[in-house]
């Protein structure tokens, strides 16, 4: 059996072989977009490691020839000292996870190839801000380090002696991984390679991916690929960085482009929550020319799918990549005002627009919200990630939100959210975070949960050892009752009132055509209006 394939226009195979994401990649290649060179270790192999408990006979011969052939189109070379190849390696399993399995960046990063990196770019603290970057990732993924603790020293480029700051945040990573009696972090770019997928693969039975697969139904046997990439360095200079992007707005469907940036970083910042993010819209007065790239990029897309689009992105030195892809998956009042624009716009015919909304979007198209602000006691305000109202007990670790949930509802508040927080996500009504924007670890994963969340609240702060979160100057501690507001941002303490929204237009419109196909214009519930239209285009 074959248990790699190179990520090129002429695959065939399915996302259930390839997974979503690398059959998401091969669409970019398909159309012409800027795609990272990179191969894809299958599903098939994943199982069969899960079953054996090692990677399976013939896997570590593909993969050197993998990254052979990765070496002749790069023109670089995997772990050498000059134009050194670096690679990220990620899991993508044929359903979406968001973060509930490793990743590793910048590997083959090895203290020669590091080397070679600063004398290629002239930036030594770049190349060491790189391999700092892989040890990390690697120490999370392959000694199961959390996040918190290996990524000290990533962060504050350019201040102090940049190049000791680096040197001794690396020492303290390799340390970490020696005192957990761990071996040490390899400085051999193939043994890298092996354990990082060997590590992706066992992520797949960690329990924060066991718990999410529980909550969202997905069978425990599917396994995930491992897509491997050349790398793109975000944080390569001032005029790289990475982000996200939806061609539409998520929250509202608005025909608007909608995400976030973050200029001279790698995509795991955005992710992780730990860095301020900027609005997208900031990339065209920065970076005009990926601005427009991706404005094309977004365009097609869109056009392929007849759909929104959401695709995650890094440009380096100027130059537009494109990581990932898929269909935008909106939900509420957003689902129904594409279908409807879509039609419009002479995309899709309206029988597909009905078909393309259910009714559990109906349930939620009339967005709860706090009533005015001066009728409430705001307690914080931040981003609303998720539309909807979350009434619950503040809880200000995961154990204590499963603990919390069994007598009550509870809002999680946490300075950000990792993969290890799932199972108090999964038990939460609501979740808050400090830090992070719309992309963020805490916003992806409340979307996928339907879960209202407020994140990037900037003023507030979190205690775990008191139990206590602070600001404005109050301070309020575990089991105080609060009220969330996923759409404006608020939160506030008690249980204010709670309003929804009027139907607009867009609903209407989508109605009418329901009671058109079904022939049936009586009075009736909104989601028997649009059943009987679903049940009159499946028996025609």
């Amino acid at each position: 059996m074959r248990w790699i394939r190179t990520i090129s226009a002429q695959v065939e195979e399915p996302a259930e072989t390839l997974g979503s994401k690398a059959h998401g990649l091969v669409l970019l290649h398909r159309l012409g977009l800027r795609v990272p060179a990179g191969f894809v270790v299958t599903t098939a192999a994943c199982r069969a490691f899960l079953r054996q408990g090692r990677l399976p006979d013939g896997l570590d011969d593909e993969l050197a020839t993998a990254i052979a052939d990765l070496e002749l189109t790069t023109e670089r070379s995997f772990g050498g000292p000059q134009k050194p190849l670096a690679v990220s390696v990620r899991s993508g399993a044929s359903v979406s996870m968001p973060g509930m399995m490793s990743t590793i960046l910048n590997l083959g990063l090895t203290t020669e190839a590091t080397a070679g990196l600063a004398v290629e770019t002239g930036d030594r603290p770049f190349a060491l801000n790189s391999r700092l970057r892989f040890l990390s990732s690697f120490a999370s993924a392959v000694a199961d380090g959390t996040r918190a603790t290996v990524h000290r020293g990533i962060y504050g480029r350019g201040t102090g002696d940049e190049e000791a700051r680096l040197t001794d945040a690396m020492k303290a990573v390799e340390n970490f991984v020696r005192a957990r009696g761990d071996q040490p972090i390899p400085d051999d770019a193939t043994r890298q390679l092996e354990l990082a997928v060997e590590a992706v693969f066992s992520s797949w039975d960690a329990p924060r991916a066991r718990t999410y697969r529980a909550v969202n139904d997905i069978p425990h046997d599917l396994g995930t690929a491992v897509i491997v990439q050349t790398m793109v360095f975000g944080n390569r200079d001032d005029h790289s960085g990475t982000g996200v992007a939806f061609s539409r707005n998520p929250n509202t469907g608005a025909n608007i482009p909608f995400g976030e940036v973050l200029f001279e970083h790698q995509g795991e910042d955005v992710v992780s929550g730990r860095s301020m993010t900027r609005p997208l819209h900031e990339l065209a007065e920065r970076e005009p020319t990926v601005w427009a790239e991706l404005l094309d990029a977004l365009n097609q897309i869109e056009g392929h799918y007849r759909d929104a689009c959401y695709v995650e992105f890094t440009f380096q030195a100027g130059e537009l990549w494109i990581l990932q892809v898929r269909p935008g998956r909106f939900v509420g009042g957003a689902a129904v005002r594409v279908a409807t624009e879509l039609v419009d716009e002479r995309v899709i015919g309206r029988h597909e627009a009905l078909l393309r909304v259910s009714s559990q979007h109906l349930r939620h198209v009339r967005t709860p919200r706090i009533a005015a602000s001066e009728e409430a006691d705001i307690f914080a305000r931040g981003l609303g990630a998720c539309p909807g109202v979350a009434v619950g007990e503040v809880a200000t670790t995961a154990d204590g939100a499963v603990r919390m949930a069994r007598d009550a509802p509870v809002v999680l508040v946490r300075p950000e959210t990792s993969p290890n927080d799932m199972h108090g996500l999964a038990a939460a009504t609501g979740i808050v975070t400090a830090r992070g924007g719309p992309a963020s670890h805490a916003a992806v994963v409340a979307r996928a949960m339907g879960k209202p969340a407020v994140v990037g609240v900037a003023d507030l702060t979190v205690d775990v050892d008191t139990g206590s979160v602070t600001a404005g100057g109050r301070t309020v501690r575990n089991g105080t009752l609060v009220t969330i507001d996923g759409t404006s941002g608020e939160v506030a303490l008690g249980s204010p009132r709670v309003v929804a929204n009027a139907a607009d237009d867009h609903l209407h419109r989508l109605l009418e055509w329901a009671d058109d196909i079904s022939g049936d214009h009586s009075e009736r519930d909104e989601s028997e209006r649009l059943d009987a239209a679903h049940a009159a285009l499946r028996h025609r």
